[in-house]
């Protein structure tokens, strides 16, 4: 704890004793209520607290990223970001994909390259990529199959990126398999 956060910490306590102390003084008959209900509002407050530092968490699982099939077609929600990620399977294995059309191929960050069955310190890193934060290198590595919603494919070429990345990105290669309709915050996906 720094100066600052002590000198905030005595600002706060002088705070809550202005605040408390004339509600205790004017309740000294029942203070054994005002306890409780003080209790309860102490609980109150920390339950917000607790939703608030949760939130994150929580909107991740009730409000999922999830592809949805509508009538034969796929349809994602855009993100809080503004991105579009899909949460798919990759040889099985669950991997979540922001779609970059700027991305010309499936690119598996290191993490979920290891995920689905490919060890980065085993690639060869032939290849070059220019990104955003300048070029990097990419290993070429084969897909058994990659599901979105209720469409899989097999045998996909992708790469392996090799520098360390947020998120794997859905390029164009996969893409161009769809018709992509934007409608507001949703992207669908039909074949």
């Amino acid at each position: 704890m720094n100066s600052s956060d002590g000198a905030r910490l005595l600002y706060l306590s002088i705070l809550l004793v202005a605040v408390v102390s004339p509600v205790l003084i004017g309740r000294r008959g029942s203070l054994g209520r005002t306890a409780q209900q003080f209790g309860i509002w102490v609980l109150i407050f920390l339950g917000f607290i607790a939703v608030y530092g949760l939130w994150p968490d929580l909107k991740r699982s009730l409000l999922p990223r999830a592809a949805v099939e509508v009538a034969g077609r796929v349809e994602l929600r855009v993100a809080e970001d503004g991105h579009f990620y899909a949460d798919t399977l990759v040889n099985g294995q669950p991997v979540t994909f922001l779609l970059d059309t700027g991305a010309s191929e499936i690119v598996l960050s290191p993490a979920d390259a290891r995920k689905v069955g490919f060890d980065p310190a085993e690639l060869t890193f032939s290849g070059q990529a220019s990104t955003a934060n300048g070029t990097v290198t990419s290993a070429p590595v084969k897909l058994d199959s990659l599901a979105l919603g209720p469409y899989e494919d097999r045998n996909l070429s992708a790469s392996v990126n090799g520098a360390e990345m947020d998120n794997s990105l859905l390029g164009m290669s996969y893409l161009r398999r769809y018709q992509l309709t934007f409608t507001g915050s949703t992207l669908r996906l039909s074949r």
